[in-house]
């Protein structure tokens, strides 16, 4: 007999399914041996009280594939035995009772008749009992299976929120990003026009006879910051931008400060 059951959208935790079965069978009693374990398959041997049997288990596409062939177990095999010597003792009686004048042949014969009756009547008992067996076994594996799934499917629950989650962190930073391109973008740009503002101021004072030597030094520093400023930028490398830029802010006003200073002669 052959019972087959699957297990819903586990099969990306095959292994973790494989041994967590295993490991609940026999912590319900079962003796597992003669594993074979492979990444998509996997085959062992199980016995569970009287009953024994073969267990498969696959991978079939988002699933896993249990398999489970009963044996023969061994209430089945004992009884019948049990049934064939009983019928063995009862032909041979009644062979002597009934059939004295017969030779040891015939008596033979009605005791080896007597066998297989008894035999296959007391083996039909232990099938009848070992079905019952089975099926409770098989009820045995399948609330076991079921368990193993809900314990994957938590996981597997989990791993999906945690990736909706990561997805949602990067969501959010793409739009931090988006938001500080925009302000640092309208930044650097604003600097910039304070820089060619500047210089424009300290060539019409050098054209007018100042000595600019003090402002142009700062308004060239102010110049290359800006500049370090933007390749930060175009790299996308926001934590050195501010910084950059607030320092160029500073020789541009300190340019402003010291061009003012020289045009009144102080």
């Amino acid at each position: 007999m052959v019972f087959i059951y699957y297990s819903q959208g586990v099969s990306s935790l095959y292994q973790d399914f494989t041994e967590r079965l295993m490991s609940h069978l026999a912590l319900k009693g079962t003796e597992i041996t003669q594993q074979v374990l492979n990444p998509a398959t996997a085959t062992m041997h199980v016995k569970h009280t009287d009953e024994q049997g073969k267990l498969d288990i696959a991978v079939e596409n988002d699933n896993v594939k249990v398999t489970y062939t009963v044996e023969r177990n061994k209430k089945e095999i004992s009884k019948g035995v049990a049934g064939a010597v009983a019928g063995a003792g009862l032909g041979g009686l009644i062979g002597n009772i009934l059939r004295h004048d017969q030779g040891v042949s015939d008596a033979l014969a009605g005791a080896i008749g007597g066998a297989a009756t008894g035999g296959a009547y007391g083996a039909y008992s232990g099938w009848e009992e070992s079905q019952n067996e089975r099926t409770e076994f098989a009820a045995v594996l399948a609330q076991t299976i079921k368990e193993v799934e809900d314990e994957l499917q938590y996981i597997i629950q989990g791993q999906q929120e945690a990736k909706e989650a990561m997805r949602e962190k990067g969501r959010q930073k793409l739009e931090e990003d988006s938001h500080k391109t925009d302000e640092f973008r309208s930044m650097l740009e604003d600097l910039y026009g304070q820089v060619l503002a500047v210089q424009e101021e300290i060539e019409m004072a050098k054209s007018e006879g100042t000595n600019v030597s003090k402002p142009k030094g700062r308004i060239d520093r102010a110049e290359n910051l800006y500049k370090e400023a933007q390749a930060s930028f175009d790299r996308k490398e926001y934590t050195t931008i501010k910084p950059k830029i607030t320092a160029a802010q500073n020789m541009v006003d300190k340019a402003r400060e010291a061009l003012s200073q020289a045009q009144s002669g102080s």
